[in-house]
């Protein structure tokens, strides 16, 4: 972790602060680093975290048995991992109402018609899901009236820019040399 200002006293509060958020949001162990540059004189922020990697996007097919039953019409899915049970039930409630779903136990589903090609449907995607929790992060990092804010973020690295006064070319320039360096693993 690497906060740069001018004001050592400055760095030394504000890797503080950010120490503190990603203990708080259990996030330390998924970012492999971080830079932030900060000036009190010319009034920006800004922030670069490299994302560790994660683990694949779970599908619906992996975590739940989805058959046809042609002479009811119904779908019956078959729930193989009640962990991901309340995901399911979230993509199925964005398709459908939650009177259309009947769940005769905790282990099965059945909607009306043909739905066997869900299956490819992304049930949890855990680089999203994280990808979600370093932005609220960089929320509570950022100083408070810092509000217009430019996201520059790529795949695996989450980057903005903020201020309270027009975004200087110079602090974009800067959040790209960031984001290089931790391409770069620097």
């Amino acid at each position: 972790m690497l906060v740069e200002c001018y004001d050592e006293r400055g760095a030394e509060v504000y890797e503080i602060i950010i120490k503190q958020i990603f203990q708080d949001l259990v996030l330390g162990s998924s970012v492999d680093d971080l830079k932030a540059y900060v000036n009190p004189d010319d009034p920006v922020f800004v922030l670069a975290i490299k994302m560790r990697k994660t683990s694949n996007a779970i599908l619906f097919g992996e975590v739940a048995n989805l058959t046809y039953d042609k002479a009811r019409d119904k779908t019956v899915i078959l729930i193989d991992d009640e962990n991901y049970l309340p995901n399911i039930l979230r993509e199925l409630w964005k398709r459908f109402s939650r009177d259309e779903i009947y769940q005769p136990n905790r282990y099965q589903l059945e909607i009306n018609g043909d739905h066997t090609d869900y299956e490819s449907l992304v049930v949890d995607d855990p680089h999203s899901n994280l990808q979600r929790r370093i932005y609220d992060a960089v929320f509570r990092i950022l100083p408070e009236g810092f509000k217009i804010i430019k996201d520059l973020s790529t795949e695996d690295i989450v980057a903005v820019v903020a201020t309270d006064e027009l975004i200087k070319d110079e602090w974009i320039e800067k959040a790209h040399e960031f984001i290089d360096e931790l391409n770069k693993g620097m």
